[in-house]
């Protein structure tokens, strides 16, 4: 029986609901990490290290398209809880069409300008060449990329999780069997790498579409529109805390680069490269179950319903508990191997992996409070709250730390940034979430 947004969630309707976004953003994470393990075995360590250094700002550009699906689908979820559904239709397709204007424009500039945004990224003499082979072809598909990570929340808003789960499943198996098929057997190096990950956002973007111009059979189709400022306005202020914290991730990516290259070279990047592929993997959970749960507390907000916004976020609240000590427990136990996948061609580099790992991890302890409070206010729709908190998390507290970090611990100064960092990221998102609780009557 397929599960509404209306229905009352048990604890295992509520992972029966959300797991296929959990799924679906950890196969989304699979996209840089089959980018990384091809690259890193069959081409080098160098091509690894371009692949970080570009990777970010690929990221920041597809961050505006998961601001307006994230802050659409608030808007939306509510219009739907008020019984409106037309007018949440044409709210829908009014958000697609931005997104895929913007993420045009941003395909071209990108294509265009690698040289100097490589450069600005961090990239190094020895490092360009990669980039550019790599950049120019990835973000010339930002389009597409952007159309994806909309298309993933509104497939939950629809009451499709499932589906937004196969089309991601079949984008993941079309990365990796391009990234073999071009780096291996064509032999296009790092090109090849770019090549498949575009050819994974194709399948991700445009799959879904076309579905949604079909005759509706989920809660959502596109229709014509027009333009509706105010809903607009509000869709990027209610997103503006996932713009935030994926702006910031990747700006916050960018400054490790730099510390690192300061500190130990081109190296110290390839093992941050190696984190960040597993941590892609990792906070994913927490992402897609904050995704996953994210439309049913908007749709009972928008109904004004108390009691079911309580039982939520209590139930909420302790699954990422048993979740972040799970997380915890197995990073450590599979630092080691994760490390050996990626760069086991030279042991100096994989100590210096997995001594780091083995303290980032730690940061799993927190991060999912903080992702989790982030997303709650914007399915309130109050994304000052949520912006603030993903401010503060992802960007002051991640760079501040990891600039005064290293001056006093070296190295393992820029590890242990990210785990003081996402402990007062989830401070601040637990205060936040309490000071707040009469006004919302979740608590």
């Amino acid at each position: 029986m397929r599960i509404q947004l209306s229905d009352h969630f048990t604890y295992s309707k509520l992972l029966r609901f959300t797991l296929p976004s959990i799924v679906t953003m950890i196969f989304t994470s699979i996209y840089s990490v089959v980018d990384g393990l091809f690259v890193s075995n069959l081409v080098g360590e160098l091509a690894l290290s371009a692949v970080n250094i570009v990777f970010p700002v690929s990221m920041i550009l597809a961050a505006f398209g998961f601001m307006l699906g994230s802050g659409g689908s608030a808007i939306v979820a509510r219009t739907m809880g008020e019984g409106k559904d037309q007018l949440a239709n044409r709210y829908f397709s009014m958000i697609i069409l931005v997104v895929l204007g913007l993420g045009t424009v941003f395909s071209v500039g990108g294509a265009l300008l690698i040289e100097p945004i490589a450069r600005l990224a961090g990239a190094s003499d020895l490092l360009m060449d990669d980039c550019v082979a790599y950049g120019r072809v990835l973000l010339a598909g930002t389009a597409p990329f952007m159309l994806q990570m909309s298309f993933q929340v509104f497939f939950v808003t629809a009451e499709l999780p499932k589906l937004g789960l196969a089309v991601s499943l079949t984008s993941g198996v079309v990365n990796i069997v391009m990234d073999y098929v071009l780096i291996a057997l064509c032999d296009m190096g790092i090109a090849g790498a770019a090549w498949g990950t575009v050819l994974s956002y194709l399948t991700g973007g445009v799959l879904p579409l076309l579905y949604f111009l079909r005759p509706r059979r989920g809660r959502l189709r596109l229709c014509p529109t027009g333009l509706y400022p105010r809903e607009l306005k509000n869709a990027c202020s209610n997103g503006s805390s996932e713009l935030m914290s994926n702006l910031s991730s990747s700006l916050i990516g960018i400054l490790f680069n730099w510390q690192l290259m300061h500190l130990v070279g081109e190296s110290g990047v390839a093992a941050y490269s190696v984190m960040m592929y597993v941590d892609f993997a990792f906070a994913a959970v927490f992402l897609g179950f904050a995704m996953g749960v994210g439309p049913v507390i908007g749709f009972h907000f928008g109904a004004d319903n108390r009691t079911e916004l309580k039982s939520l976020l209590s139930k909420c609240l302790r699954v990422i508990v048993l979740c972040s000590l799970a997380m915890v427990a197995l990073s450590e136990l599979l630092a080691r191997p994760l490390a050996q996948a990626f760069v086991g061609y030279s042991e100096e580099l994989m100590d210096m992996t997995v001594h780091g790992f083995r303290i980032f991890a730690l940061s799993y302890l927190f991060v999912g409070f903080g992702i989790f409070g982030s997303r709650l206010f914007t399915d309130l729709c109050n994304g000052p709250i949520s912006a603030l908190i993903s401010f503060l998390r992802t960007f002051l507290f991640r760079g501040g730390l990891a600039f005064l970090l290293p001056l006093a611990l070296g190295l393992d100064g820029i590890w242990l940034a990210v785990v003081a960092a996402d402990g007062l990221g989830a401070a601040v998102a637990l205060a936040l979430i309490w000071t707040n609780r009469r006004q919302y009557h979740y608590w």
